[in-house]
């Protein structure tokens, strides 16, 4: 993760122009946003189109940031992509439907325990309502802060940790 002033420098150079600040700016984010993208969707290719899509916007739209945190700006972007992959698609139930069927007819060799751990975690995780699973994966797989997160959600601070907490729990008891 880049200092503060790192980071305001490369900004400042992608708003002129400049390819190297951009490729930083990737080098910085492409792992976030690739894992936040791949555990919404499920799938390497979709995170893959979506992740490039999303620098695409990023060259696009830098000249609108104006400030505040670029991590919130950032994945606002990255949600608002994904949501309109999901209208894309018309309805999110038949993306649901269709990876169950993909899971369940594949024929997998047996996999370390650790393997079949975040196996279960993303087949759970599938599991939970659209805005529980985003709001987690904003918090622990993008790293974002409650502040963060409740700022990009425009809701209230406690209404985000709520709703996380909520989240949470129940992914603990699919877990169990």
């Amino acid at each position: 993760m880049a200092k503060s002033e790192d980071l305001t420098r490369i900004i400042t150079g992608c708003k002129e122009g400049d390819a190297e600040c951009f490729s930083q700016l990737v080098d910085i984010y492409s792992k976030r946003c690739y894992g936040y993208f791949y555990r919404l969707t499920g799938n390497r290719e979709t995170s893959e189109d979506l992740l490039s899509e999303l620098f695409v916007k990023l060259v696009e739209k830098i000249s609108s940031y104006r400030g505040g945190s670029f991590n919130s700006w950032l994945f606002r972007i990255a949600t608002n992509i994904f949501h309109d992959y999901l209208r894309s698609k018309q309805r999110y139930k038949k993306l649901l439907e269709a990876q169950q069927k993909q899971l369940e007819s594949e024929v997998t060799e047996p996999k370390h325990r650790e393997d079949d751990r975040a196996d279960k975690l993303q087949t759970e995780l599938e599991k939970l309502d659209a805005d529980t699973r985003e709001l987690i994966m904003l918090r622990f797989y993008s790293q974002l802060s409650f502040k963060e997160i409740a700022e990009m959600r425009s809701e209230p601070i406690g209404t985000t940790l709520s709703k996380l907490h909520r989240g949470i729990k129940r992914l603990r008891k699919l877990m169990e």
